[in-house]
């Protein structure tokens, strides 16, 4: 894959996971019917999804998407005013986190800490996971490319 548009479509997911924190910062909770439900549906925890938890993991997702594109030249006045080690270092970092938080879900695949019983159980197998490992994946692309 081009690192051009693996930059984008990482950045996409990217973007479109910080708004959805985001949307849930307002106090809405879909898909689920409540903050509980929906905390478990995400997690499988009883987090408090409240903006002090969800504001600095939006900026989080928001600033990776952004030091990706950036990385790829799609945003080259932003690449001139950061400084280069920032830029080529990152995308390791991004991979880094996308494949911990895989790990983590392919040991809930196994049961552990998750039961099949749960939705979050399937949510997890069929699209939190394999969208961490694609992204993960897609990101080494960028990482292992010229800026």
């Amino acid at each position: 894959m081009d690192p051009r548009t693996a930059a984008r479509a990482v950045a996409a997911v990217l973007t479109a996971d910080a708004a959805v924190h985001l949307y849930w910062t307002t106090g809405l909770t879909w898909p689920a019917p409540d903050r509980a439900t929906l905390s478990h549906l995400v997690l499988n925890a009883d987090v408090p999804f409240t903006p002090r938890v969800l504001l600095p993991l939006a900026t989080l997702l928001l600033g990776a998407a952004t030091l990706l594109l950036t990385r790829t030249g799609h945003l080259p006045a932003l690449a001139r005013r950061l400084p280069a080690p920032l830029l080529r270092l990152a995308p390791y970092a991004i991979t880094a986190g996308l494949l911990l938080r895989a790990l983590a879900g392919l040991v809930w695949t196994t049961g552990l800490g998750s039961s099949p019983a749960d939705p979050f159980y399937w949510l997890n197998l069929a699209l939190y996971t394999p969208l961490c490992l694609l992204c993960a994946a897609a990101t080494w692309t960028v990482a292992r490319s010229r800026p």
